[in-house]
């Protein structure tokens, strides 16, 4: 539950650096929020995007991908979040590294501080990620051991519909031996009305 709890924190630390990321300078003075989508697909280029298509864009689904993923304890929602965050981030550097030629960290016309939020975002996402312990499973039935099936030994019964039949009470009814150390039991008495005995007179 702790680590759970702590896991979450640190991605939602992470998810908020990220959504804030575009409204920083990522490079050259310029905002991430000015950078298109879609030149991270065809080049860099100088023109300004409007705010849902630009990078904030993915930042947003990240976010929303890591609160689903602290709400349902899920890793791998959590960890999809993180490489969507960097995999834009790191994306975008190689674009703007073949616009410019070179990346230049720091200064007014380097990486600036956008770039810097995303990029630690993503990891402070990932982080969480580790962290969290996820959802308990529960133990399945077809894991545990289940028994064999019975197989009756020379001195059993046959099984009835619950497995071995247990043994009766006392010495059977039909068993005509005399019990050992009492004496056998004494005959009938002569019936004198039994059907085919003659009668005296």
């Amino acid at each position: 539950m702790a680590r759970n709890a702590l896991g979450s924190a640190v991605a939602l630390i992470g998810a908020t650096a990220a959504v804030l990321s575009p409204f920083r300078v990522w490079y050259n003075g310029r905002e991430g929020r000015d950078i298109r989508v879609e030149d991270l697909f065809g080049g860099i280029t100088s023109v300004d995007a409007a705010l849902w298509t630009s990078m904030l864009l993915p930042m947003v689904f990240a976010a929303v991908v890591t609160l689903l993923g602290v709400l349902f304890r899920s890793r791998l929602l959590v960890t999809v979040a993180g490489v969507v965050v960097l995999g834009f981030t790191v994306v975008w550097m190689v674009r703007q590294g073949q616009a410019a030629g070179s990346l230049v960290a720091g200064g007014e016309l380097g990486l600036g501080s956008g770039a810097a939020l995303a990029v630690g975002g993503g990891l402070l996402i990932l982080l969480g990620a580790v962290l969290m312990s996820g959802r308990r499973r529960r133990r399945s039935r077809h894991g545990r051991q289940e028994p064999g099936p019975y197989e009756p030994g020379p001195d059993d019964h046959e099984p009835g519909p619950y497995g071995h039949e247990p043994e009766p009470y006392g010495p059977s009814t039909t068993d005509t031996q005399p019990i050992r150390g009492y004496p056998p039991p004494p005959p009938p008495p002569d019936d004198p009305w039994r059907p085919g005995r003659r009668r005296s007179p």
